[in-house]
């Protein structure tokens, strides 16, 4: 039984913490598991051959995500320069999850960004271990762990409902269209191109006429951070951008092996994208979410990237004109709105889901900079 009694104390995280890196201390292993490469970057795993399995708290060292602190309770890779820290076999007095929330509190206000290098930020490991840790009792860490963690789990929760709902309008799209036979096809079906049903839209905004414009930005970053918006001032953008509504569907030029499609959200008057995605608009917006669901197929997928430019794997792009040529089913009115009397509240619920989500992540970090306003 741990005791909970411990009275609060300042220590360095290395004091409690193994610190460790992917490639260089390998051979630290323990009764756990092996390590290996973990990349912070979200489902981005770079190497299977040693994985740690168990609790751990994760912080990127270099690179776009230097400084953020993440928790894993369950198998990863650990990426070069990206530290692992784990609670020493001795430590039975402190909570893995206190700590994962006290460093997302005071150590990536800090470090986010990293405090050494220029073209290439970084933190090193000594940054890590000499962090001074407030511990109070173990009871109180147990009473912010629970507070946070029902916020977390809920987000979660949502992710994952909203995973599974985009992967059954993807299936249910795939079973009524796409093995379709194109040479015998039933009363009221025809084949078309995506030009003959959607647009293109390219109405640009530019950051630099408008300077103090609060913009709802859809960027590739964001998409792959958390698929939500950022809300900022168009001081802070340099380049100029697609204006979106509503009524709009995206998916990225970019890479199209790496599938980025969005019905955006547009919570606010002002909604713009990155130039990175190709904007369609539905010339019967009746059948948009038939359309969206189009663009987000695998067929659709595979013919992007067969229409690409450039040389190199990480810097191709699908010709967003050439995309107009792309031959789909249209079906009979009738079968269009029972598809997408099934699809449409899927979609629905995945925006509803993702705006919680979004509200519930303000409420998290109001709560985490409260409950650690005095540690």
């Amino acid at each position: 039984m741990k005791d909970i009694t411990m009275t609060e104390k300042i220590i360095p995280l290395g004091d409690i913490c193994r610190i460790f890196t992917g490639k260089k201390d390998v051979n630290q292993t323990t009764k756990t598991g092996k390590y290996s490469f973990y990349s912070c970057s979200p489902n981005k795993l770079l190497s299977d051959e040693y994985l740690y399995d168990g609790e751990a708290i994760i912080i990127a060292g270099n690179g776009s995500y230097t400084g953020r602190v993440r928790y894993a309770n369950e198998k990863f890779d650990l990426y070069q320069r990206t530290y692992a820290c784990v609670l020493k076999d001795e430590e039975e007095n402190t909570s893995t999850k206190y700590l994962y929330y006290y460093l997302k509190a005071k150590f990536e206000p800090r470090f986010i960004g990293g405090t050494r290098g220029s073209s290439i930020p970084y933190i090193v490991k000594g940054d890590i271990s000499d962090f001074q840790i407030h511990l109070p009792s173990l009871e109180k860490e147990y009473e912010i762990s629970s507070v946070l963690s029902n916020i977390d789990n809920k987000i979660t929760n949502n992710i994952a409902i909203n995973d599974n709902l985009q992967q059954q309008a993807q299936l249910t799209y795939n079973i009524s269209f796409e093995k379709a036979d194109f040479h015998d096809l039933p009363s009221g079906w025809r084949v078309v191109s995506l030009g003959d049903v959607a647009t293109i839209s390219t109405k640009a905004f530019n950051p630099q006429k408008e300077p103090i414009t609060a913009l709802e930005h859809y960027s590739i970053p964001a998409f792959d951070e958390n698929k939500f918006p950022t809300f900022e001032s168009s001081s802070n953008i340099k380049s100029n951008k697609f204006i979106i509504d509503s009524s709009c569907f995206l998916i990225s030029k970019l890479n199209p092996t790496t599938k980025r499609v969005w019905k955006p959200y547009c919570l606010s008057e002002r909604a713009v994208c990155s130039t990175e995605f190709i904007v369609y608009r539905a010339k019967d917006n009746s059948i948009s979410d038939f359309l969206y669901s189009v663009i987000d197929s695998q067929s659709f997928t595979n013919y992007m990237c067969t229409h690409v430019n450039g040389s190199t794997g990480s810097r191709q792009r699908t010709t967003p004109s050439e995309t107009l040529s792309y031959k789909l089913l249209l079906p009979s009115r009738d079968v269009l709105e029972r598809f997408q009397s099934m699809v449409s509240p899927m979609y629905d619920l995945i925006r509803l889901n993702s705006i919680e989500n979004n509200r519930l992540k303000q409420l998290r970090e109001a709560l985490l900079q409260k409950l650690m306003s005095e540690k």
